[in-house]
């Protein structure tokens, strides 16, 4: 439990760029995470090796790593296989986060992953849930965390935490990491009132061409408005 200890009720910050962004690359992403270090972040969350490695050596902060693959149908899962979770491990990743979804679209069994890691690696195990089914059945083979990665709401702007999910997971008597929406720090402390573990802000941090787009969606949303109301 050392390392659950060291997040408990503080900020984890996701590192992550997609391939098509500006900063996508270890070097961008250890850069981020050492302003977030500074910041105060009492984690990180990072995909593959490369970032999991360097981010590490940088800042020394307990890594959550993850490693994305994306099918030719462009179906995402995360970290499906055991040689992945290894790799991450290796690297330097302190929990590892495994896409438990009952609707992942490919990866080894759950119920031989998941303690496979934890026997084998000697990690705790972190379930990206969509739903409290996810959790549950997550919970039945054996993890560590459970995070609500997949569960979050569309609004006008993009996205939104999901509290009612929230509510739900906190209900199940394991550590919850509230994760998916989050923008504003009174989300975070929210979070963090009801109760959950910590917390995992990505893109309102570190991807500044979404955030951006929030802005300009914002603006576009406001002058139609306006003329709408001439």
């Amino acid at each position: 439990m050392g390392v659950l200890r060291t997040i408990q009720r503080g900020l984890i910050v996701s590192c992550q760029a997609l391939e098509e962004e500006p900063l996508h690359g270890p070097m961008f992403m250890a850069a981020m995470a050492r302003a977030v270090q500074l910041g105060g972040a009492v984690g990180i969350r990072t995909n593959g090796r490369q970032e999991v490695e360097v981010i590490k050596k940088l800042t020394g902060l307990p890594v959550i790593g993850i490693h994305k693959v994306t099918n030719e149908a462009g179906e995402l899962a995360i970290t499906p296989s055991f040689s992945l979770a290894e790799d991450l491990v290796q690297a330097g990743a302190d929990i590892v986060a495994v896409d438990v979804r009952q609707t992942r679209p490919f990866g080894e069994p759950l119920a031989e992953l998941l303690p496979r890691i934890r026997r084998e690696l000697g990690v705790p195990v972190m379930a990206d849930c969509a739903t409290m089914e996810d959790a549950r059945a997550a919970l039945a083979i054996g993890v560590d965390l459970i995070a609500s990665t997949f569960g979050f709401r569309e609004n006008e702007l993009g996205t939104e935490p999901d509290f009612e999910l929230l509510e739900g997971l906190l209900q199940l008597g394991a550590p919850v990491i509230a994760e998916g929406g989050f923008w504003y720090p009174e989300q975070v402390v929210k979070a963090l009132e009801m109760g959950v573990w910590s917390v995992v802000v990505g893109s309102a941090i570190t991807r500044p061409l979404e955030i951006t787009k929030r802005f300009v969606r914002a603006l576009g949303q406001a002058g139609t408005a306006q003329r709408n109301a001439v």
